[in-house]
């Protein structure tokens, strides 16, 4: 971590700690003239890489009486100062971005970024035990301030953010002193500390510092002195005593008794837990332990004293359980992690099967993206690469105490990203591979059972007597299996089954020459040997079903899976599938949204049965299958968005055959469409992938764009594009020209949502040409919608109205409702942005009346949410508010905490506005807390200038 405090070598460009400087290159200094430019420029860098709407700036120039030409003139001043950084070799430093401006910095460009990035790094190298790394840090961090920040700079709003800069500079000095205290370096810090708390003599962090340093000085008499004149001053000036840590720090020298940690831990406090950690979810994801989970008590012990440690306390450890396929490995871990749990991990337990044996592997990125939302982060915070989402991943665990179960880990490629930070939590990983690339990492090679193990496992599924009853036939079948625990599992459930067979009757049917189990020494071969055991004893009928589950690579399914691969009746399906049960092939994973049971299949079983399916049927029987499944994966999803939108609108479809379940059971599963889309999302991505796999093409691309419904809605953004670049592929493979128009739009609207605007472009115009040539009327109004989206995120009001009229015209030909309320709603936002509020008003009580009459709720709250911005334009701040009140019930109800913030923050602003800054704070204050939670920084940053400049305004 030493590294994250010297990773800016040379001096900041842009200088706000201090007056505002600009360098430029040759170490001259661009003199930025007085007023309005300073402002400007004071108020792009504290909002630096972030968009700043024009309004905001006539804010910070004029306040609360700007002129009617305040708009023109602070577009004149922006034009100035970016032509005047261009001059002087900055670049084009300054960009257009609606609604506003933008000013881009790179990593150590701006010296308010670096004094953050020093501090945490001090941070991290405190909690890691190197305190005098970290002194060091902050002390390089302090140099970079050259007096109060932006002295000079006149507005309320850049003046209430130097005061928070200045705050954070007096708390970087306290920890740096306080960590110098603790190096012993008092002698060397009486003098600054007499200075600092004569520039601030109420601070009492700083006094009690000052205290402690003359007393460990050997200066009794001037620490109580110190003492003495600050109560003084507090009661005078603020008529309060010193706080309680002052008041202690005083008892104890008058004793004489401050021992170097005690003087310590009783001046500086502990900083108070960040609301992102404090407020963090206990995740609680292991599977549930095996009930007759017998044996293993030694390498139970083992892994145990690995994880904790001989004293019982937690270092940093990774544990991996190495082992041939069905030796036990998952079966121990999740064994373990419930041993341990609550007592020594009480923030919960996370867990992920990576799926090493599968085809595809779970990727890293994807399983940080499970573990952050399980920590409570929404999809819309969580960034795109993996290291930026290990990197807050290794944040929210860095104080807390977690397990995490690693399963069936591939290499080491997929584990690294996944390891927490902190020595407080463990984790433990499954794999076939020894991972000698993961640092740190203790192994522990789980072999076959012994004797007397495999015996216990046997009598723990049979029971103890009829293993008595015959002990030699026991011994017999135990050799037999060659003591592997699935395949052993496998005959002891077949036996437990069947109570009416002998262990003698089962060697027997063993011991058949035509299913002699001779290879079972022979590596994975025992496996696939074991699994023969129990295949070759079911019915055709089964053995088909087991063959077609092979298909699936997910991680359970409901009944209906079953009826749709066999083309058959629902019940007898589901009867087969307990069959399987029965026979430890199938596993009963849960239970469906439904209240039937959802059954999945170990991963080797699954390789078992796609080995039979490939002997036993047809490339073009497989195909068949794949396409029943799919399509009644794509009749569900196509029912759910119809059931989000209102209606089957904004979305196209093509001509694939569709599957349909019984009635009853869609009724009872799309209660909650959008739930139940999220809770299948692993199953409907599988399906895309299964489609893609056999060259299906009309169901491929179908079920893709059918699924933005869900990745829109949750922000599950590596689906949206993975999906679709996978039936991208096989649309162009087999000439589909509409899908693979279809595609390219859903791209291009993921794209814009991502702020990728070349790449929307790439997708979108390709996209126009194909819905030309194919006269696809609606296909045109969909991507002529993103075009139009596309010229307003590039500042082109013109071009974007020209193609929404044009999109306009398209929804209402095919009746596309909600296309058309999407429309209205975008064309009254430019209106409102170009002052249009009669215009603008027009519009959105037409696309109201639209989601209305179709029931479409989250297109209502985004036409309200404009219409109470509108009325805030219009002086209806009451009306305003009323209609945020509203809103806010109702994204309280949808669980959406990213508009619940934006809600918050704009009632606290109207609020402020009708003269209520006691209620506008409260919900300033809850908005804040909301974006802390999700980690939502830049919203964070704008909801405590909003209340700095409340606070401004009070104290005005």
């Amino acid at each position: 971590m030493a590294a994250a405090g010297e990773a800016h070598q040379g001096a900041p460009v842009f200088r706000i700690l201090g007056p505002l400087q600009v360098a430029i290159p040759g170490n001259a200094e661009y003199e930025v003239p007085h007023g309005r430019q300073q402002t400007v420029l004071a108020v792009l860098l504290l909002e630096a890489n972030r968009v700043v709407s024009i309004g905001h700036l006539i804010d910070a120039i004029w306040e609360d009486d700007p002129p009617a030409t305040a708009r023109t003139q602070v577009q004149i001043c922006v034009s100035k100062l970016r032509n005047s950084l261009v001059e002087h070799g900055l670049g084009e430093t300054i960009v257009t971005k609606p609604p506003g401006y933008q000013l881009n910095v790179a990593p150590g460009q701006l010296d308010a970024r670096v004094f953050a990035e020093s501090v945490g790094a001090a941070d991290a190298l405190s909690r890691e035990g190197k305190p005098a790394q970290a002194a060091e840090v902050l002390a390089r961090a302090l140099a970079l301030w050259r007096g109060p920040a932006l002295s000079g700079v006149r507005g309320r709003i850049p003046e209430a953010k130097a005061i928070q800069l200045d705050e954070s500079r007096l708390s970087a000095i306290e920890t740096r002193v306080d960590i110098e205290l603790r190096l012993g370096r008092h002698h060397q810090l009486v003098g600054e500390l007499s200075t600092l708390v004569a520039e601030q003599p109420l601070r009492e962090r700083l006094r009690g510092q000052l205290m402690l340093a003359l007393f460990r000085a050997g200066r009794q008499a001037e620490a109580l002195e110190t003492y003495r004149l600050g109560r003084e001053l507090m009661i005078d000036e603020l008529g309060l005593e010193p706080g309680e840590e002052l008041r202690r720090l005083e008892t104890a020298i008058l004793a004489g008794e401050v021992a170097d940690v005690e003087a310590a831990d009783a001046l500086a406090k502990p900083p108070p837990a960040r609301p992102e950690e404090a407020d963090v979810p206990v995740p609680f994801q292991l599977p549930a332990d095996v009930a007759d989970f017998t044996g293993r008590a030694e390498l139970v012990a083992r892994a145990e004293r690995l994880l904790l440690g001989p004293d019982g306390r937690h270092a940093t450890r990774v544990v991996v359980l190495l082992g041939k396929p069905g030796v036990g490995k998952s079966a121990l871990a999740v064994h373990v992690a419930h041993r341990l749990g609550d007592a020594h991990f009480p923030d919960g337990q996370l867990y992920c099967d990576l799926g090493g044996h599968r085809d595809q592997p779970t990727r890293a990125v994807d399983a940080l993206g499970r573990f952050l939302r399980a920590l409570g982060v929404p999809g819309e915070v969580i960034p795109e690469h993996a290291d930026e989402r290990a990197e807050m991943f290794r944040h929210l665990l860095a104080r807390r105490r977690m397990f995490v179960l690693l399963d069936d880990a591939a290499d080491e490629a997929q584990v690294t990203p996944l390891l927490p930070g902190s020595g407080k939590c463990v984790v433990l990983v499954t794999s076939r591979a020894r991972l000698t690339g993961v640092a740190g990492a203790q192994a522990l090679d789980v072999e076959v059972f012994g004797h007397d193990e495999a015996i216990g496992m046997l009598s723990s599924v049979i029971g103890p007597r009829r293993v008595a009853a015959e002990p030699a036939a026991a011994d017999a079948l135990v050799r037999l299996v060659g003591r592997l625990p699935l395949a052993l599992r496998i005959v002891a459930a077949r036996l437990g089954a069947r109570p009416h067979w002998t262990l003698a009757w089962m060697l027997e049917r063993l011991s058949d020459e035509r299913r002699r189990l001779d290879e079972l020494a022979h590596g994975q071969l025992m496996v696939r040997a074991s699994l023969a055991l129990t295949f070759d004893g079911l019915p055709p009928q089964a053995r088909k079903l087991l063959g077609l589950l092979g298909l699936l690579d997910t991680p359970s399914f409901p009944s209906w899976v079953a009826a749709a691969l066999l083309d058959a009746d629902y019940l007898a399906a589901a009867d087969l599938l307990e069959l399987l049960v029965d026979a430890q092939m199938v596993e009963v994973a849960a239970l469906d949204v439904t209240g039937g049971p959802r059954y999945k299949l170990h991963g080797l079983i699954r390789l078992f049965a796609r080995e039979q399916l490939e002997h036993a049927e047809h490339a073009d029987l497989r195909n068949a299958a794949a396409g029943r499944v799919a399509g009644g994966w794509l009749a569900l999803a196509e029912a759910a968005h119809a059931r989000v939108y209102g209606g089957d609108f904004t979305v196209l479809h093509g001509t694939a055959e569709r599957w349909r379940q019984p009635p009853s059971y869609a009724a009872r599963a799309l209660a909650d469409p959008l739930g139940w889309l999220e809770s299948e999302q692993e199953n409907l991505c599988g399906a895309v992938a299964l489609t893609a796999e056999c060259s299906l093409d009309e169901l491929c691309w179908d079920l893709a764009v059918t699924l933005v419904t869900l990745f829109e809605a949750r922000c599950y953004f590596e689906d949206w594009e993975r999906t679709h670049r996978l039936a991208l592929d096989v649309a162009r493979a087999k000439g589909n020209s509409r899908g693979t128009a279809a595609l390219s739009c859903s791209l291009g609207s993921l794209y814009l949502s991502r702020g990728r605007l070349s790449s929307a472009e790439a997708e979108l115009e390709p996209a126009l040409r194909e819905f030309e040539l194919l006269a696809d009327t609606h296909g045109l109004a969909m991507v002529r919608r993103n075009l139009a989206l596309l010229h307003k995120a590039r500042g082109d009001a013109g071009g974007a109205l020209e193609r929404f009229a044009q999109a306009l015209t398209g929804f209402r030909a095919v009746r596309d409702l909600i296309g058309q309320a999407h429309v209205l709603g975008q064309i009254a936002q430019i209106e409102l942005d170009r002052g249009g509020l009669r215009e603008a008003r027009t519009h959105l009580d037409d696309a109201l009346a639209i989601c209305r009459e179709v029931g479409n709720r989250r297109v209502e709250v985004q036409i309200r949410y404009r219409l109470a911005e509108l009325m805030m334009h219009d002086g209806q701040c009451e009306q305003a508010r009323q209609t945020l009140v509203e809103l806010l019930r109702a994204v309280r109800e949808g669980g959406d905490v990213v508009g619940e913030a934006r809600i918050l923050r704009r009632l606290g602003q109207v609020n402020a506005r009708l003269g209520h800054p006691d209620i506008a704070e409260q919900l300033l204050a809850e908005a804040l807390g909301v974006c802390e939670q999700t980690i939502d920084r830049a919203g964070a940053d704008d909801i405590r200038a909003d209340l700095a400049e409340l606070t401004a305004r009070s104290a005005g």
